[in-house]
C-alpha cells in the first residue's frame, strides 16, 4: 500500500512538538516480555532506540531475561522454582543469570542497537559500582521465604550512565546489583528501571508489556492517569494481579520527580515511537 507523501509529512509535523520536548532529555524504558523474543518486534525496537538518539533524545535501556534464564536452566538440567513469581536464586542459578544476563541477552540487545546505527555500550549493575543491592526479604516477619540471590535496589550511582550519555553511547544494563558483601543478586527489571528513572531525574519512563496496557473493570484501556487516580484503581482492586508490580513501580517513579510514566504494548511493532513521539499512544500514561 503506497502512503501519500503528504501523509508522510502529516506524521513527520505530528512528532515535531514531541521531539522538541525530549530535547537532551533522559527516558529510561525497561525492554521485556514478547518484545524481547519476537525478531521484528526486536528489530523494531532497536530502530526506535536509534532514531530517538539520533533526534537528541537519552534513551536508557534496562532489560529483563527470565524465559532465557529459564530456558539455559532447562538445557543444564536445572529446574525452576518460583515463590510469588520470584525465582528462588542459589548460587548455580545466580550463575546461569549472570550468564545470561549480563552476557547472551546484554550483547544481543547491544548488538541489534549497533547494527541499526547506534552506539550501545552493555553494562550490569556490578560495572561502575552502579547498583548497590541488598537481599529481598518476602512474606511476614515470622515466615520469610529464602529465595537465595534475589535483591532489591539499596542504591543507584549513575555516574557511568551520565559518561555514557554525555558522549552519545546508548546504555543497555541488566538488572544484576552486588551487596555490601560483596554477593551478587538478581533484581527485577522493573524495579531497577524505576530507581534508575528517579535517581536520572528521567523525563519518562517507559515499561514493554504483553498487554495494552492499565484496563479498568470494562476491560476498556485506561490512557491517561494521575497518580492518585491510580493510588484508587489499587485499592478498589481493579489493578492487581501481574499489573499490579508494574503499576506500582510507574507509580513510585512519578512520585520520585519523574514526569511521566509509561505502560505501553510492546507487542506492537515501533510502540515506543508510537507513545513518545505521537498523539495516540499505545499504551497507559501515569503522571503525577
Amino acid at each position: 500500500m503506497t502512503v501519500k507523501k503528504s501523509s508522510v509529512a502529516e506524521i513527520l509535523i505530528e512528532a515535531l512538538p514531541y521531539i522538541q520536548a525530549l530535547d537532551r532529555k533522559t527516558v529510561v524504558i525497561k525492554f521485556g516480555g514478547n518484545a524481547m523474543v519476537d525478531e521484528a518486534l526486536k528489530s523494531s525496537f532497536a530502530q526506535d532506540i536509534v532514531l530517538l538518539k539520533q533526534v537528541g533524545v537519552n534513551p536508557v535501556i534496562v532489560h529483563g531475561g527470565g524465559p532465557q534464564i529459564g530456558k539455559l536452566l532447562e538445557q543444564i538440567g536445572k529446574e525452576s522454582r518460583f515463590i510469588e513469581g520470584m525465582r528462588v536464586t542459589d548460587n548455580e542459578t545466580m550463575d546461569v543469570v549472570e550468564m545470561v544476563l549480563g552476557g547472551l541477552v546484554n550483547k544481543q540487545i547491544v548488538s541489534l542497537i549497533n547494527r541499526h546505527g547506534g552506539r550501545a555500550v552493555g553494562l550490569t549493575g556490578k560495572d561502575g559500582g552502579m547498583i548497590s543491592a541488598r537481599k529481598m526479604k518476602l512474606g511476614p516477619d515470622d515466615e520469610l521465604h529464602d529465595l537465595g540471590q534475589v535483591g532489591e535496589v539499596e542504591s543507584i550511582d549513575p555516574a557511568v550512565v551520565k559518561m555514557l550519555d554525555d558522549d552519545d553511547f546508548i546504555p543497555v544494563i541488566a538488572p544484576i546489583g552486588v551487596g555490601a558483601d560483596g554477593v551478587s543478586y538478581n533484581i527485577n527489571a522493573d524495579l531497577v528501571a524505576g530507581k534508575l528513572a528517579s535517581v536520572l531525574g528521567a523525563e519518562k519512563l517507559l515499561l514493554l508489556t504483553n498487554t495494552p496496557g492499565v484496563l479498568n473493570s470494562d476491560g476498556e484501556l485506561l490512557t491517561g492517569l494521575e497518580a492518585k487516580e491510580t493510588d484508587d484503581l489499587i485499592k478498589q482492586g481493579i489493578i492487581h494481579g501481574g499489573m499490579l508490580p508494574k503499576v506500582s513501580c510507574a507509580l513510585e517513579a512519578v512520585k520520585s520527580g519523574v514526569k511521566t510514566s509509561h505502560i505501553i504494548d510492546g507487542r506492537v511493532r515501533h510502540s515506543v515511537l508510537l507513545e513518545l513521539l505521537t498523539d495516540s499512544g499505545v499504551g497507559t500514561l501515569i503522571k503525577s
